[in-house]
């Protein structure tokens, strides 16, 4: 029965396994053993070649140790290749500072990408069954996850130049129970699974007998929702991606920037799996003390009526809004104030990623924006000055009368509070402010007017 369910669900699936090499993970019990001898009873109607990989986590001695003997033993008269590795969980964690269920998949999970590439494997079968993916939509759901991880365990899965495949996920414990024992396996127990100090446990002993008494089939209908959702879930994302491209005014490694009027215009589902893409692509390793609340703060502080705030994020994500727009930055070092003296044409290269670029022409070219600044090389004291902005600093502006702080001047623009202190201010050789390049230029400009000859500088963005 087991066996035709299996392979009736992998036929379901797509998936062709003939004439392929796959490592079974294997810990010694009821599902993993189970899984391999299904494999070996499959391998010469698939021909396929099987690795048994096991990893003793060293949490129990010499009880852990005769789990991977019996393994082995297995192995030996089946005529299974074996591959074992005493990994030492605890000192892993000891320097990871992660928990040890998540240490002990590490180790675990790299021995099997080790392990299918010394066999040239393309799969990695593990064991996981119906009734984890009930157990695993449940936690994850009761503490907040989001997107695609409500969806629980997938049946296939990219892991580096391989696939982890889960065949026993149509299957609930009751099933492989009664499996190993008609065929005699009598696999080891880990008495951990039975501890209730793990979560896991209490939802296996708890809530899951419950359902079951409810409808002995609940597993069949959690995986049928599971792939519902994981394929809804490929959907949005495809459609948010090409949203969110419109949305994203920069992109770099450690910061994104985003338009907020636009973000709102998009759907809320959309928002919300944007909100998602960004983090996914910031943080390289994602804090799994990120959860659902953090997503609603940035939803908060873009409908604030204040027209700036900031949010400070595991990992040491900064969330940061200036009017409106929405900046997601991991803080580079303090960009220090800096001053280029230009006696001559030069090309000047700016701490923001910006540059200036000085020429000598015989005519203006009718230039007329912002980004442009022409002077009368006549009348020009050199050196020509480029700095960072200065307490106090004030500049006359063309076609106005007095002077105006340089301060309001990137209010009136909403420029970003972040981009402020390494904006270019470009001075002659007394101070006198000439033009804050891409935003206001002083009377000295002389686009309109007819000099002999002219010095052209040019603010280009990055």
């Amino acid at each position: 029965m087991l066996q035709e369910k299996v392979s009736a669900f992998l036929k379901k699936k797509g998936l062709d396994l003939n004439n392929k090499k796959i490592v079974v993970g294997v810990s010694g019990g009821p599902d993993s053993i189970a899984l391999l001898h299904y494999f070996w009873n499959q391998r010469q109607q698939l021909q396929i070649e099987l690795i048994a990989a096991h990893v003793d986590h060293m949490f129990r001695g010499e009880e852990s140790f005769q789990d991977a003997m019996f393994v082995k033993d297995y192995c030996r008269k089946k005529a299974i290749p074996f591959e074992m590795e005493r990994a030492n969980v605890p000192e892993y964690m000891e320097k990871s500072g992660k928990s040890s269920q998540t240490a002990a998949r590490d180790c675990r999970y790299s021995f099997y990408q080790r392990t299918a590439k010394k066999y040239g494997a393309e799969y990695i079968a593990l064991g996981h069954h119906g009734d984890d993916q009930v157990e695993t939509i449940l936690m994850r759901l009761t503490r907040g996850s989001t997107g695609s991880a409500r969806a629980g365990i997938p049946f296939k899965r990219p892991f580096g130049d391989y696939f982890i495949i889960r065949p026993f996920l149509c299957l609930n414990r009751a099933e492989i129970e009664d499996y190993c024992l008609k065929e005699r396996l009598n696999p080891r127990r880990d008495p951990s699974n039975e501890k209730g100090i793990y979560s896991r446990n209490r939802f296996r002993q708890e809530v899951l007998p419950f359902l079951r008494k409810e409808n002995p089939q609940v597993h069949e209908h959690f995986q049928r929702f599971s792939e519902d959702l994981q394929s809804d879930e490929a959907y949005l994302q495809e459609l948010t991606v090409h949203k969110m491209n419109t949305v994203m005014k920069k992109k770099a490694n450690e910061e994104i920037s985003m338009d907020i009027d636009a973000f709102e215009a998009m759907p809320m589902p959309l928002q919300r799996r944007g909100i998602q893409l960004i983090l996914n692509y910031l943080y390289k390793e994602r804090p799994a003390s990120l959860s659902a609340s953090h997503i609603e703060s940035i939803f908060s502080l873009m409908k604030s009526p204040h027209p700036s705030g900031n949010l400070d994020f595991p990992g040491g994500l900064h969330i940061v809004r200036s009017y409106r727009q929405c900046h997601f930055l991991f803080p580079k070092e303090p960009v220090q104030s800096y001053r280029y003296e230009i006696f001559e044409p030069a090309c000047i290269k700016l701490p923001n990623s910006g540059s200036i670029i000085l020429e000598y022409a015989d005519c203006s070219d009718g230039i007329l924006n912002n980004d442009t600044l022409v002077l009368d090389r006549e009348s020009v004291s050199f050196p020509i000055i480029i700095r960072t902005r200065e307490k106090g600093d004030r500049m006359t502006l063309k076609g106005m009368q007095g002077s105006r702080k340089i301060k309001d001047i990137f209010i009136d623009h909403k420029v970003p509070l972040h981009d402020r202190k390494t904006w270019p201010i470009v001075t002659d050789a007394q101070g006198r402010i000439l033009w804050v390049p891409g935003l206001k230029k002083s009377h000295d400009d002389r686009q309109q007017q007819s000099c002999t000859s002219y010095i052209i500088l040019k603010y280009i963005k990055q």
